[in-house]
């Protein structure tokens, strides 16, 4: 395989099938099924190419059961894949060669690395000598993590006293320790309130600013992808469906924008004599229409020159309505 060097991530046609037995209900299926069982493949990743330059933050989308996690779980190696291939800073990940696993991290908000019963600070030490990580660049690295994640009122605490959010504070630094050049992160925000997700954003934001590692993250929530990541792979049923930037993406499915306006008097205006009225917006002072990109300018005119009108503002659609057109075509 060949690529840039300075392309991280290469994968190519890569794809797996997995082969799920099945049966009917009831005992006499159950006892037939003990002589003979019926199995249906399942093609969980089919044929997914694309690659990713050094340093680049970006967004693996789809639906639930798309094949993301999948995919991530052959990048680091978990998994074989059926076919295709992929490297990883120049490695063949299910080879597990040690040089890999040192320059890589996996990442998964909904499983745990760390033992429940013992403090944070003591699986940390068991990963030093795992991976061998001398005392003096070990405690360097904890000291940056500690400044960035806060780390020190819940190093001695155990791991399952912790909250959420300060467990995936300890999860993201276990991950980090030997400080890897390529992050997979499963779903890091999923169940953090708000201002966990923010606080995690922001690590992952300075983080790839300082060490210049490349990192490819899942996420439901849409407000990790739109702080963190320029650009997007959307998968769909085991399918690549989009490649490219968010902006670029909206101008595609969604080319339209949203026009929010606040009235300076309290009379009633039909707004639909404009565009398309929108319903349960976040911004509750102005009532918003949706209009054709190429007519903003216009409507925006008539709407200055016949309405009394205090406030304006112009808006791409919400990333997650565009996402979900990108998933339905």
């Amino acid at each position: 395989m060949t690529g840039q060097s300075t392309d991280a991530i290469i994968v190519q046609n890569l794809s797996k099938t997995y082969q799920v037995s099945e049966r009917e209900g009831g005992f006499s299926a159950a006892i037939r099924s003990l002589v003979k069982r019926k199995y249906r493949d399942v093609n969980a990743v089919q044929e997914v190419n694309f690659q990713i330059r050094s340093g680049e933050v970006v967004g693996f989308l789809g639906p639930n059961g798309a094949g993301k996690t999948t995919t991530l779980k052959m990048l680091s190696g978990l998994l074989h894949p059926s076919g295709g291939d992929a490297r990883v800073l120049g490695f063949t990940p299910w080879e597990l060669k040690p040089a890999y696993l040192r320059s890589m991290t996996l990442v998964m908000g909904q499983r745990s690395r760390l033992a429940w019963d013992i403090p944070a600070a003591d699986s940390f030490l068991l990963n030093q000598a795992i991976y061998r990580i001398p005392d003096d660049e070990y405690k360097r690295t904890l000291g940056e993590l500690d400044e960035l994640l806060e780390l020190e009122p819940i190093m001695k605490k155990p791991v399952r006293n912790l909250s959420l959010g300060e467990r995936m504070k300890v999860e993201l630094a276990a991950g980090l320790l030997h400080r890897p050049q390529v992050l997979f992160l499963d779903e890091p925000t999923i169940g953090l309130d708000i201002t966990a997700q923010a606080r995690i954003r922001s690590f992952l934001q300075e983080y790839n600013r300082r060490s210049g590692a490349t990192i490819l993250l899942t996420s439901h929530y849409m407000a990790d992808v739109t702080a963190l990541c320029e650009r997007v792979i959307i998968i769909h049923q085991g399918r690549l469906k989009y490649d490219g930037g968010l902006n670029e993406l909206s101008r595609k499915i969604a080319p339209f924008k949203l026009i929010g306006v606040a009235l300076g008097d309290t009379t009633a205006h039909d707004l639909s004599r404009y565009g398309e009225p929108v319903e349960n917006t976040e911004d509750g002072e102005k009532s918003f229409i949706q209009v054709r990109a190429e007519d903003v300018t216009s409507v925006t005119a008539r709407m200055l020159a016949e309405l009394p009108v205090r406030d304006i503002s112009i808006s791409d659609p919400p990333i997650e309505e565009v996402i979900e057109q990108a998933f339905e075509g």
